[in-house]
Formats: C-alpha cells, sequence, structure tokens
C-alpha cells in the first residue's frame, strides 16, 4: 500500500512538472467587435434595467404599455406596469415560455416541458380570465415543448416545438414549427430537412416572410432561416438568411416596421464566439449591429410602449428597456 501511494505521488509530481515546462496555452481568441446600431436607436439612448427578477423570457406588450413575461424557474407570468414595479399575473404559468397578443388582445402563450409543465399552447382572454388550450398534441402525440410563437395580421398563429435538455416522454421524432390556422386547425408546416431545431420566429411587416431562427448540431451551425409565405400560410423556398457559425444564435426574435430582425443571441463567458446582445438584421441579411446586454441568457425581445418604439429585452434576471427610431411591427397591441 506504501509503494501504491509513493507512487501515485511520483506520477503527479512528474505531471506537475511536465505542465510547468510545456508552453504557455494562447491567449484566447476575442469574438470579432460589432458596432452599436445607432441609426436604429434613439439619439444617446442607452440600455437600462426595467425590473428584476429571476430566469425570464417570452416578453409581450398590451394595449396599455403592461409587459408580461415569464419567469419559467419560477414557473410564472408576471405583468411589469412601466414605471411601476412587476406584479404576478399567474402562478403556475405550466412552464409557460414564449408570449404574443392576437389580434384581438387575448394573450397566447407557448408552454413548455419542465416539471409542471403543459406542454400546449393556449389562449387567454384578458377580461374574463379564461384560458383555452389550441393545441396540445400532432396527430395524437404530445408536443416536444412549445418554444416560442409569431402571430400574423389574419389571426395565424406559427409556433416553434423543440426540445432541451431532459428527453424522457418525447414522442415526436422531430423538433418542427406548426400553424394554428384561423380555423384551429393545426399543421407541421416546417419540419427536417428545413429546420432541425427551431426556436424564435418572426414574421416581415408585409406579411410575405418568415423568419426562424434555428441550429444545425453537426457541424454545429445557429442560422436564421427565411421563407416564403403563401396566401394560405404556407412557408417554403427556405434560404438561410444569415448565420452566427459556431456561436450562440438567436433564441427569441422581434422585428420592426422597416423589416429589420432584432435577435437575443451571444453569450459573455466561456469565451464567446459572439458577445451577449440584441442583434440587428437587416431585410437583406447583413449585420447591422449589436446592443450590448451586460448579462447572460439573453433570451428574447418584443417592442412596447409609447409608440412602439421601447424595446424590451428578457436577459437572465432583468427586463431592460431601450427606446429605438423604427417601431415594431407587431399584430397587436395596434399603432
Amino acid at each position: 500500500m506504501i509503494l501504491k501511494t509513493y507512487s501515485a505521488i511520483a506520477l503527479l509530481l512528474a505531471a506537475a512538472l511536465a505542465t510547468a515546462c510545456a508552453p504557455p496555452a494562447p491567449p484566447a481568441k476575442e469574438p470579432p467587435a460589432v458596432p452599436l446600431p445607432a441609426a436604429m436607436l434613439d439619439a444617446g439612448a442607452g440600455l437600462k434595467s426595467a425590473t428584476s427578477v429571476v430566469f425570464i423570457e417570452g416578453p409581450a406588450a398590451d394595449a396599455e404599455g403592461n409587459v408580461y413575461f415569464t419567469e419559467i424557474t419560477g414557473n410564472r407570468i408576471l405583468k411589469y406596469a412601466p414605471g411601476d414595479n412587476w406584479t404576478e399575473f399567474r402562478n403556475p404559468s405550466r412552464r409557460a415560455n414564449g408570449l404574443a397578443f392576437d389580434p384581438e388582445g387575448r394573450l397566447v402563450a407557448c408552454e413548455g416541458a419542465a416539471p409542471g409543465g403543459g406542454r400546449q399552447v393556449t389562449r387567454t382572454d384578458m377580461a374574463s380570465g379564461e384560458v383555452e388550450v389550441l393545441a396540445d398534441n400532432y396527430e395524437g402525440r404530445k408536443f416536444n415543448s412549445p418554444n416560442d410563437l409569431v402571430i400574423g395580421r389574419q389571426g395565424r398563429i406559427y409556433f416553434t416545438d423543440p426540445r432541451y435538455g431532459d428527453q424522457s416522454g418525447k414522442e415526436l421524432d422531430t423538433e418542427d414549427v406548426y400553424m394554428i390556422g384561423t380555423d384551429g386547425r393545426i399543421t407541421r408546416v416546417l419540419t427536417k430537412p428545413d429546420v432541425n431545431k427551431p426556436n424564435g420566429i418572426g414574421i416581415s411587416p408585409d406579411g410575405k416572410t418568415l423568419y426562424v431562427a434555428d441550429t444545425i448540431s453537426d457541424p454545429k451551425e445557429a442560422r436564421v432561416m427565411a421563407f416564403d409565405l403563401a396566401d394560405d400560410g404556407t412557408p417554403s423556398n427556405g434560404r438561410k438568411h444569415y448565420s452566427f457559425g459556431s456561436g450562440r444564435g438567436i433564441d427569441g426574435m422581434t422585428i420592426d416596421t422597416e423589416g429589420n430582425i432584432y435577435g437575443a443571441a451571444g453569450n459573455n463567458n466561456n469565451p464567446p464566439e459572439n458577445l451577449a446582445g440584441i442583434y440587428v438584421i437587416s431585410p437583406a441579411g447583413e449585420l447591422v449591429g449589436r446592443i450590448p446586454v451586460p448579462e447572460d441568457s439573453v433570451t428574447n425581445c418584443t417592442f412596447g410602449g409609447d409608440g412602439l418604439r421601447t424595446l424590451y429585452v428578457t436577459a437572465g434576471k432583468n427586463l431592460y428597456e431601450i427606446r429605438t427610431r423604427n417601431a415594431g411591427s407587431l399584430t397587436y397591441p395596434p399603432m
């Protein structure tokens, strides 16, 4: 036993000497610098914290300027009144993630698959509080974990259905994009190879293009895909609109009236391939700039406030806000 102990110590000393004599590791490569999209922001505007909670996602603003957002860790939907503090809107939220208001001002929520999650899409009548399940399965199989959504001006709801983390109980073989038609019919509109792991989703102001944040695993590429939308809402002609390479791509997105995408992407550690922030991408697929976000886990964003020109950003434990020059392109609230 003593010989074994000494032998282990000798090996450790040898390893330590070898490490000490080894050349130093090259410095970590800095991510490329991305300028501020100054043309998209009010003069002198800066990002500031509107309120602070825990791990938050899925912001959506109502006609009065209140911002609803999800606290996934706490299994709640919270409501922030600008200039005031937050209050609890729903507890439990069934692990709600992405939120959006439909043309009638009803709150639509993607409910995920974490413990206590609904794995469904619901709609809440804000006057009565009545909650209606719009979709909870596809062809008899439960959704993976409805994540994010966008609602077109005709009232069609598009939502993404990836699955992160624990895969137990998964019933579907692929991670897809679905459409809930105005008649309530559920259609799978995008699957492999058009999308692999879809997340954030948005529609151009003219309603002719659907954007989907997607990630390929081997080799890893985070990208934004663009699809033409037919009159019946069916997407086609998929093409790569923008690529983040092997960096952290867009989690959630929103779009302004000029067609620019504002995407929550990147991180500030490990070192990053791309720093955390809101990446502004033009309709031509060019990077306009990045609004830096000091906190990791930047997750989503939406427009609200006066003239729909306040960009709200969920990141980590904070809801941030910054004034923009362009208004948001949203189904609701009306301009």
